[in-house]
């Protein structure tokens, strides 16, 4: 996957202690992408605007905010997150990598 004409933030966006990391694209029609990497745990992130994240590399198991069910998505898979809601990730090992897309 790859962009072309976007302005990269160099700063990074750091949660749970740098165990999730990722850096923000800007792209000319307004929208932004977010690319990250999550390791190994547990995290829960909440969401203001609905979003879809896309697996690029590794493994990760997601549990939407109001469902039991626990989902795994591989590279090359995706899910969508309700805006004004949530998810818990769990990277059990290896690096999970994510673009992250901001829905309208």
């Amino acid at each position: 996957m790859q962009y072309s004409n976007v302005t990269a933030l160099a700063k990074a966006n750091v949660y749970f202690d740098g165990k999730v990391v990722s850096h923000s694209i800007l792209f000319a029609d307004g929208s932004k992408k977010t690319l990250g990497l999550i390791y190994p745990g547990t995290f829960h992130f909440g969401t203001d605007a609905a979003e879809r994240m896309e697996i690029v590399d590794g493994v990760c198991a997601v549990t939407l905010d109001g469902d039991s069910r626990t989902s795994t998505y591989a590279a090359g898979s995706h899910f969508d997150v309700p805006a004004k809601s949530g998810f818990t990730v769990t990277v059990s090992s290896g690096i999970a990598q994510y673009v992250c897309s901001f829905l309208k």
